[in-house]
């Protein structure tokens, strides 16, 4: 991409952020009144859904803990 393209983006994306805040202030001041709020409908895209359910412990076997090195070494 270019540097205008990558402009361009960022200009959109600020833009649909804005539309976010002020679609929130909104909903924020018909939850205050006790209006109903209209639910999201729909996904953005880029979000991904997230099992609840716990991983495999197998898959931490021999793993270090990250920013606190290996557990049998000690830190420097």
């Amino acid at each position: 991409m270019s540097l205008e393209d990558d402009l361009t983006e960022v200009k959109r994306r600020l833009e649909e952020l804005a539309r976010s805040v002020i679609q929130l202030e909104r909903n924020l001041v018909r939850q205050r009144e006790g209006q109903p709020v209209p639910m999201a409908v729909g996904r953005p895209d880029g979000l991904v859904t997230i099992s609840d359910t716990p991983y495999d412990s197998s898959l931490w076997t021999d793993s270090d803990d990250e920013g606190l090195g290996a557990r049998d070494r000690r830190a420097p």
